[in-house]
């Protein structure tokens, strides 16, 4: 398996194990849909006030460069996604989740008896409304560190979406 491949499946992992904690789903997204820049549907398997089946669309990256500023992380977007993403009005919302991963392998995880620990974090971000670009093939974007993907984010998120907010 090459090392994408391994970064891409430790990135589902991480954001499988958020979505679980909560008791949502995470479905990942057929190639079709992968094609339009969706890589996989978090939803709540119930409802949210009365809203029916809250969810949103993902577009999942990882990375072990060194992107931490002091208050943002600067990751660089290809045109391509970043039109995905910034769609104004979408059916389904779109967030994209970029998940920040050590270099060397074996310190992406530590196990004792007590615990599983995945290392390092993931930031998530709305680019909804975002500029087109004008003639660029990527955009570094930033994302506020405080934009870290948790449970307690992702619950807000969902609240947010059931409640027709913007995100």
């Amino acid at each position: 398996m090459s090392l994408n491949t391994q970064k891409e499946d430790f990135s589902y992992a991480y954001i499988y194990a958020v979505a679980s904690s909560m008791g949502y789903s995470l479905q990942a997204a057929t190639r079709r849909l992968d094609d339009s820049g969706i890589d996989a549907t978090i939803t709540v398997p119930g409802k949210i006030n009365s809203k029916c089946l809250p969810r949103f669309d993902v577009q999942i990256k990882s990375t072990s460069r060194n992107i931490l500023k002091d208050e943002s992380i600067k990751f660089r977007l290809t045109a391509k996604n970043y039109d995905e993403l910034r769609e104004n009005d979408p059916f389904v919302p779109q967030l994209l989740i970029v998940v920040l991963i050590p270099e060397d392998v074996n310190n992406w995880l530590s196990q004792t008896e007590e615990s599983l620990c995945l290392k390092r974090c993931a930031y998530w971000l709305s680019l909804r409304g975002r500029p087109p670009l004008d003639e660029q093939s990527t955009i570094t974007i930033e994302i506020p560190r405080q934009n870290i993907f948790s449970p307690n984010a992702l619950k807000t998120i969902m609240e947010r979406i059931a409640a027709g907010e913007n995100l």
